[in-house]
Order: C-alpha cells, then structure tokens, then sequence
C-alpha cells in the first residue's frame, strides 16, 4: 500500500501545529497587539510593588528576573498584606509552575536549537504560550512567540520601572486607591482563560475559600489554601460523572 502521510501530518507527529499558512504580517500584528496590550500592565506591577514597600531596584529585579506577571502581583499583594517573605515567595512559585507545563509543550511546537532554549525559556508565559500555539505552522509559531516575548519583556520592564517611580513620587499609593491595580490586573488577565464550566467553578470556589481565610491567616496563606479548590472540585465532578454513568448503564439495563 503506498504511503499517503502528508506533510501535514508529518508537522502534526513532529508536534509542530498543522495548518494553512499564516502571513507573516499577520503573526507579527497580533503578537505585537498581545505584547503591547499586556506590556503596559507592567506599570500596575510596578505601582503595587512600591505600595508594599519594595524599592525601585528591587520592583525592577522582579520584572527582569521573574518575568511571571501574575506570581509577581502575588508576591507582592502577601507582602503588602503584611505576609511572610517566605509564605509569600511560596505562593508566587506554585502559581508560576504552571509555565513549566507550558514550557514542555512549546518545545515541541517551537522545536528551537539546544543554545537559544534558555533564553526561550525567561519568555515562556500565558501570554506567549497562547499566540504561539494558536498559530497553524512551526514558522508562525516561532514568529508569534518570539514577537510576543520580546515585545511583552520590554515594554513590562519599561513600565515597571515607570510605574515604581511615579508611586514615589506620589507617596501613599493607597490614599489614591492604586493599591487595587495589582489585583484588577491580574483578574483581567485571568478572566479571558477561563473558558468551560470547571474552569469557571473551580475559580469560584477559589475566591470563596481566600476570602473566608483572609480574617483567619495570615497574608499569602490564603492563596495556598485556595489552590485547594482545583483538585476538589475535581473529585466531585468525577463522583457526579460516575453517578451519572451509573444511572445510564441501569436504565440501559432495565430498558432491556
């Protein structure tokens, strides 16, 4: 039998995205719209950052360091809260190691030579994890991820610097209510991920488990405690699931 693998196919076992071909322009204006977009979130960050006592070196060391925007508003919004440093550092690394996943996806999709990985790797985030594995080819993939990261690492590290020195200029950032930016943020970044019914959930019983443990423990806890919800929303999906499966197979049988 002659073989019928197409190149398609071969894209998609290689784990590169198969597809029509994507403009290049087209890859660049959406990347650049997603980098820009984001990027300018930087300056809540860096706001925030200097509301809970940071310097400005140290707000900057953050963007150019950690480069994870959501595990920074976490750090610093335990620490303003009066946290721990280390139960505050604790909650930033467990909401980051979701980019390790994103990370061992990519290097399938991007298939990058073994010198440019670690520099790859400081760019892999929602933001370029999302442009990247929306695109139809390898080629666009890497175009869309590499237009993302570096258009997003500068302009979030420019406005972090920006927005750590105008809150010294203007003292008590929660006289001005900017104290809020950090979390508006970040929920209007995490508003748009969560697409079906269990993410949704899941999120919700989230927020209600921090918000009942924020009078209890102490700042940065809650967060912890609140990853808990994942798992347990799971298990009862899984039970209503089986019990649903369950009725079906009896009423199969009685209907027999």
């Amino acid at each position: 039998m002659a073989d019928q693998t197409t190149s398609a196919d071969i894209r998609t076992t290689r784990g590169a995205p198969a597809g029509e071909p994507k403009p290049d322009a087209a890859v660049v204006r959406d990347a650049l719209g997603v980098g820009v977009a984001v990027g300018l979130s930087g300056f809540a960050f860096g706001v925030t950052s200097a509301g809970a006592g940071l310097t400005v070196a140290q707000t900057c060391a953050l963007s150019l360091l950690v480069f994870t925007g959501a595990s920074q508003f976490a750090l610093v919004g335990a620490l303003a809260a009066g946290g721990n440093p280390l139960t505050a550092a604790a909650g930033a690394f467990f909401l980051g190691v979701r980019n390790t996943f994103y990370g061992l996806r990519l290097s399938q999709l991007l298939a990058l030579p073994g010198l440019v990985r670690p520099f790859a790797a400081q760019g892999v985030i929602d933001e370029t994890a999302a442009v990247a594995l929306a695109q139809p080819t390898r080629r666009s993939a890497r175009i869309g991820f590499t237009v993302t990261a570096v258009t997003l690492y500068v302009l979030w590290n420019l406005t972090t610097l920006l927005g750590a020195l105008g809150a010294e200029a203007l003292g008590d950032t929660n006289a001005w209510g900017l104290d809020a930016a950090g979390p508006a943020v970040f929920l209007a970044l995490l508003a748009p991920m969560l697409r079906s019914t269990t993410e949704r959930t899941v999120a919700g019983v989230a927020v209600v488990v921090m918000l009942g443990l924020l009078p209890v423990l102490p700042g940065g806890a809650p967060v912890l405690v609140a990853a808990l919800a994942a798992p347990l929303v799971l298990f009862f999906k899984g039970r209503t699931e089986r019990r649903d499966n369950s009725d079906s197979a009896e009423g199969k049988g009685a209907a027999q």
